[in-house]
């Protein structure tokens, strides 16, 4: 990985924590909610198995972003700077941010065929989109 800065990085990993643990607080609900769905086909468990995974991975993206931030913070006591351990938590909210995205994706896209045929179709071209919008935007 290519070497950064340490107020981008810091301030790249409050960012995502931010942004991860609105996510993550969505993903938990929706998970919640299709949990209590009467309906018992399996989109519904599709749908919830991968808003779970979402609500998992963007909990690991919160405290990576966080761990990162309070590395970097340049009022850090001397001891809780570690340089090498770095590439690591880069790369851990990396895979956890985008494992999340991508679930949610998936989950919004299965939740449409809980409750009918049109209206899965356009939830799945919906997350579909998204996705590669997201794909090209990342690359």
């Amino acid at each position: 990985m290519q070497p950064l800065n340490a107020e981008f990085l810091a301030e790249t990993g409050r960012q995502i924590a931010s942004l991860s643990a609105f996510l993550g607080g969505f993903a938990a609900t929706f998970f919640g909610i299709l949990l209590q769905s009467s309906n018992s086909r399996r989109h519904v468990g599709w749908a919830a198995g991968a808003a779970a995974i979402a609500s998992a991975s963007f909990i690991l993206a919160v405290i990576s972003g966080i761990t990162l931030a309070l590395v970097l913070h340049p009022g850090a006591p001397s001891g809780v700077a570690k340089p090498t351990f770095l590439p690591q938590v880069r790369l851990l909210i990396l895979i956890a941010f985008t494992c999340g995205i991508y679930s949610i994706l998936v989950s919004l896209g299965l939740s449409g065929w809980i409750r009918s045929r049109q209206l899965g179709i356009v939830t799945s071209v919906a997350a579909l989109i998204s996705g590669i919008i997201v794909a090209l935007l990342v690359r």
